[in-house]
């Protein structure tokens, strides 16, 4: 494979001598980076980085690629927690509801919503699903994403969530982005189970769950713990299922109320919880003496003119914050993460240090990855942007709304 020589860079982000799983409260605030610096790639891995002014030169010249990055600046890839991006189509109907004074919970009342996506992804083709996905992750990685979790949740049926799984099992083939895939049948309980609830649950865990595990079509398994959707009892139930089939918890929970599902996730050691709009001081403590991740999605707030999550509370009380879009057709049609920055810096008070580290290390570690992804460290996988010529990383939250990336490379290729 082609060895990449990165020279010049004016400030290389987020290294690491000694990789991190994560990082938190106080410590988010600070960011280490290089000025004047230089990086190597080979065989899809980042070999050595330094200041230009260390710089001995390079041994071998043959099959190298020279990257002048003067004036520009270079990131790890974004890794993105929490998405829904395979859906079969829009819901700007909804989006002119809410704009007309409809909420979230009336729009789902009369069909909108969770229900109207599955309606329309049940009469959707795998092969449209796939396309329409991929242009998707193509959008992403024109941002900076490097890593994504993808969520199935729009079949609620037996045929249509195994399809929404088998086609992010083929993006993870067709994509270079690195995918984890989460089996989210706990989305909300279709039309036809309204009054047989235990129903719609038996049928994830006794006939969902055993071709998920068959096939191995998926990494994490989800419930959206909320009001009028699953109760924390039955939340625990179905996760409790998906642990035995070894698929890790990652909850929804906090999204409108407080109802017990952070400790439902903690009690099963969740990797992350994800909304977390609504937060009491309770849920803070139990998150102090846990190792579940506190994942935030202000775009979907933002889109839907609900509450921001208390990132400054959390932050404050030592707990790590993670940052993701939830992109998806009904709260969040956006995948882009430069704007998940400026919404961090925004509304959730958090710095751009913090933001970064919760886009990209807590990110990883939200997914697994923090041991290849999420920061520049030798040995991690070479997923990373280069950024056109910006003052400052302080630019990127300070931008809102345009792209900062230039150049991307994925597994040490460049695009």
């Amino acid at each position: 494979m082609k060895k990449i020589l990165i020279k010049n860079i004016k400030e290389l982000v987020q290294v690491e001598n000694t990789p991190k799983e994560k990082i938190v409260g106080k410590k988010m605030a600070s960011l280490n980076t290089l000025k004047n610096a230089w990086l190597s790639i080979e065989n899809g891995i980042i070999t050595d980085f330094g200041e230009m002014i260390h710089w001995n030169g390079i041994s071998d010249w043959s099959n190298l690629e020279v990257i002048d990055a003067s004036e520009k600046m270079v990131f790890p890839s974004f890794c993105d927690s929490h998405t829904h991006l395979v859906f079969a189509a829009s819901r700007e109907e909804e989006f002119v509801d809410r704009i007309k004074g409809l909420s979230y919970e009336e729009i789902a009342a009369k069909g909108g919503g969770i229900l109207n996506s599955a309606k329309k992804l049940q009469a959707t083709s795998e092969y449209d699903l796939f396309e329409t996905a991929l242009n998707r992750l193509c959008e992403i990685q024109k941002t900076g994403t490097g890593a994504v979790e993808i969520k199935s949740g729009y079949g609620l049926s037996v045929e249509a969530e195994i399809k929404m799984l088998r086609v992010i099992q083929r993006l993870k083939k067709a994509s270079p982005l690195t995918i984890k895939a989460t089996f989210l049948g706990a989305h909300a309980l279709p039309k036809e189970f309204k009054e047989n609830r235990n129903g719609y649950i038996d049928c994830i865990i006794n006939e969902m769950l055993p071709i998920i595990k068959e096939e191995n079509l998926a990494d994490y398994i989800d419930v959206f713990c909320e009001k009028n959707y699953f109760t924390p009892a039955e939340t625990e139930r179905i996760i409790q299922a998906g642990i035995k089939q070894r698929l890790t918890p990652k909850i929804h929970v906090n999204q409108f109320n407080s109802i017990g599902g952070i400790q439902v996730g903690i009690n099963n050691n969740a990797l992350s919880v994800d909304h977390l709009e609504v937060m009491t001081p309770t849920d803070i403590v139990d998150l102090k003496n846990s190792t579940v991740m506190p994942t935030l999605l202000p775009s979907c707030s933002f889109f839907l003119n609900i509450p921001y999550a208390p990132a400054r509370a959390l932050i404050s009380n030592n707990l790590p914050v993670c940052l993701a879009t939830d992109f998806n057709p009904g709260s969040t049609p956006s995948g882009n993460m430069p704007f998940i920055l400026s919404l961090a810096c925004i509304y959730l008070k958090m710095t751009p240090e913090e933001a970064i580290h919760a886009t990209t290390i807590n990110g990883a570690y939200a997914m697994n990855l923090s041991h290849e992804l999420g920061s520049i460290a030798i040995g991690k996988k070479a997923n990373l942007f280069i950024t056109k010529k910006i003052p400052s990383y302080n630019h990127i939250p300070y931008a809102f709304g345009s792209n900062p990336v230039e150049t991307v490379i994925l597994n040490g290729v460049r695009y």
